[in-house]
C-alpha cells in the first residue's frame, strides 16, 4: 500500500507528512510528527482524549484520517502556549488543580480553548456542556470547570493574570 503525502499547518507551522490510507490523524500526530500530547483513551471517539482543532472546530483525532488534513490547519496541545507562555487555561488547570493523572488534560485544554474562542462569557452550564464530550477518571469537573470561567475571565480582563504568568 502506498502512502500519501500531506500537506497542512500545525499549530501555526507548515508541514508535510507521509500516511497509510488509514492512518488516523492521531497516529499521524504521535508516530509521524511526533506531537504526542494528544492521548489515545478509547479509539472511538468517547473520551476526548484526542481532541484537536481543525480549521477551527473540535475533533477526536482519533476518528479523522490523516489524510484528511490535507489542506487544513490543526491546533493540538502543544500549539495551545505562545511560546514559553502558557494560554490562560493552561495557567489556570495549573492554578485549580485541575488535573491529576494529566491524561485526559490536552484534550481537556484544547476544548476549553475552543469555547473560549467562540464564546468568552460562557456560563457554568455552557462549560460543562462544551466539555462533555471530554472525560476523566480522576478529578471530577468542578475543578476543570472552575479553571475554564477563571480563564474566560482572565481572557476579558476582569481578574489581572496570576504573578506566574
Amino acid at each position: 500500500m502506498s502512502k500519501h503525502h500531506v500537506s497542512s499547518v500545525i499549530n501555526g507551522e507548515p508541514v508535510e507528512f507521509l500516511c497509510e490510507p488509514q492512518q488516523t490523524l492521531l497516529d499521524c500526530l504521535r508516530d509521524e510528527l511526533h506531537l504526542t500530547g494528544s492521548k489515545e483513551g478509547c479509539g472511538s471517539g468517547d473520551c476526548g482524549a484526542c481532541t484537536v482543532i481543525v480549521d477551527g472546530n473540535i475533533v477526536c483525532s482519533c476518528l479523522m484520517l490523516g489524510v484528511e488534513a490535507e489542506g487544513r490547519t490543526v491546533l493540538t496541545v502543544e500549539g495551545v502556549a505562545e511560546g514559553e507562555k502558557l494560554h490562560p487555561v493552561q495557567q489556570k488547570f495549573l492554578e485549580h488543580a485541575a488535573l491529576q493523572c494529566g491524561f485526559c488534560t490536552p484534550g481537556f485544554i484544547v476544548a476549553a480553548k475552543a469555547l473560549l474562542d467562540e464564546n468568552k462569557n460562557p456560563t457554568e452550564e455552557e462549560t460543562r456542556y462544551w466539555l462533555a464530550g471530554n472525560l476523566c477518571r480522576c478529578t471530577g469537573y468542578d475543578k476543570i470547570v472552575r479553571a475554564v470561567l477563571d480563564a474566560a475571565a482572565v481572557m476579558r480582563g476582569e481578574n489581572p493574570p496570576s504573578p506566574a504568568t
